[in-house]
């Protein structure tokens, strides 16, 4: 029997989705002896911590206090904190660090940018040292995360930026639980990519980059709502690459309710399509950045909208065959349901997509205990067919309202 094209579609959706989650796995087979490697390091050489900040005077001492707890010589480290023109106190809570400490400096932007890249690429500009650090200010990493990432720097002249697993800090409600299970799955994710010199995004929250590589490739994108994505593929296009350390981690502050967190993901969500538009003409160029990278990501980002179309398509089809077969049985006076047309036959495509959930479900409840996250606590198995079922069923409509707000041009940080 021919197949419709719904059909075909579906069946392409399936192969895609088994294909991506059958090449992490034999990934993780390979390599899973040495996910917890990191070079040691060498030497203890300057680096300069940049914080970019803005509003956040109820977190930023907590992040300031975390960065000088960090297991690093502390004559080795400046903390250089610019702030965008804050509406609140972080200025003065900074002012107050910067004089109880020589090492912590505050800059004040001379207007405010409504973004990251702008302050960020400031405090790179001032930045005494050849290492270069970029933290959030809701965020603190471990106090051994310097220990474990600049080695990935010192080894090989080709990394031009070091990432680490984001993990949620102190989850308490349920959209906060579901974005830690969501962060570790994607830090075991990168992990993986890692292994095949994919990593696409350095995010945030805390990476480590050189001085010299960052001013080659022009600093960050202020025009870019996801700059930490935009800078790797630049990297990725200059021919270097960037590395992923899972032995350490830096925990960050998630929204806490469903509005905070779609506005985030819809500027994650654009930010990220920002990239792959300007990046598009290296498709299947460029080596890493175009045979994989950008495939893997466009497929990564756009497999959802593919699954969501089939499966809006056949419950329309099923609700509105029911809704006539009910009208003209009611017109007709006939049953509307005889007993030999109840029948539980599964079809291939039920069989595929079950077999697609579980394995996702697998990996992901592989990826939580490898990546052990204490924060998640006792009950964060729960918490996954939630996950698997809802919350990623959401994104998918995330993506279709980002489109539409990068197509009336309606978007800002």
């Amino acid at each position: 029997m021919a197949l419709n094209f719904i059909e075909i579609i579906f069946f392409i959706y399936i192969f895609i989705g088994l294909y991506m989650i059958s090449f992490l796995f034999l990934v993780f087979l390979q390599n899973r002896k040495k996910l917890f490697d990191y070079p040691e390091v060498k030497e203890f050489e300057g680096i300069s911590i940049v914080m970019p900040c803005y509003n956040e005077g109820e977190v930023i001492g907590e992040a300031i206090e975390a960065l000088l707890d960090l297991d690093y010589p502390k004559d080795k480290i400046e903390i250089i904190v610019v702030d965008d023109r804050s509406k609140d106190n972080s200025a003065e809570i900074v002012k107050n660090y910067a004089s109880k400490y020589s090492n912590v400096k505050l800059i004040v932007n001379s207007r405010n940018s409504g973004g990251a890249a702008e302050p960020t690429n400031l405090g790179i500009k001032a930045a005494k040292y050849d290492y270069i650090a970029v933290a959030d200010a809701d965020s603190m990493p471990k106090k051994d995360a310097l220990k474990k990432m600049l080695g990935f720097l010192q080894q090989d002249e080709k990394v031009g930026g070091v990432t680490c697993s984001v993990l949620v800090r102190n989850p308490k409600t349920f959209m906060q639980k579901l974005q830690a299970i969501e962060y570790a799955s994607i830090a075991f994710s990168r992990k993986l990519l890692d292994m095949v010199d994919g990593v696409y995004v350095t995010p945030g929250p805390f990476a480590l980059y050189r001085k010299k590589i960052l001013l080659e490739v022009g600093l960050f994108d202020v025009n870019n709502l996801t700059q930490d994505i935009e800078i790797v593929w630049r990297l990725l296009k200059r021919g270097y690459v960037a590395r992923m350390s899972l032995a350490t981690s830096v925990y960050s502050h998630s929204p806490t309710k469903f509005r905070e967190w779609a506005r985030q993901r819809i500027r994650w969500i654009i930010g990220g399509t920002q990239t792959l538009w300007k990046y598009k003409k290296y498709t299947f160029r460029e080596k890493m950045l175009g045979l994989f990278v950008i495939p893997f990501f466009a497929i990564s980002t756009f497999l959802g909208l593919m699954g969501l179309f089939v499966f809006g398509y056949l419950i329309f089809k099923r609700f509105l065959s029911y809704y006539l077969v009910t009208k003209y049985s009611i017109y007709g006076g006939t049953a509307l349901l005889y007993l030999q047309d109840i029948n539980f036959a599964p079809s291939i495509l039920n069989y595929f997509g079950a077999v697609m959930f579980l394995l996702g479900a697998f990996f992901t409840f592989f990826g939580l205990y490898l990546i052990k996250d204490k924060e998640l606590g006792d009950k964060k198995f729960i918490s996954i067919p939630f996950y698997m079922i809802v919350y990623l069923t959401i994104y998918p409509v995330l993506l279709i309202v980002a489109l539409y707000k990068m197509a009336i041009g309606k978007y800002s940080w």
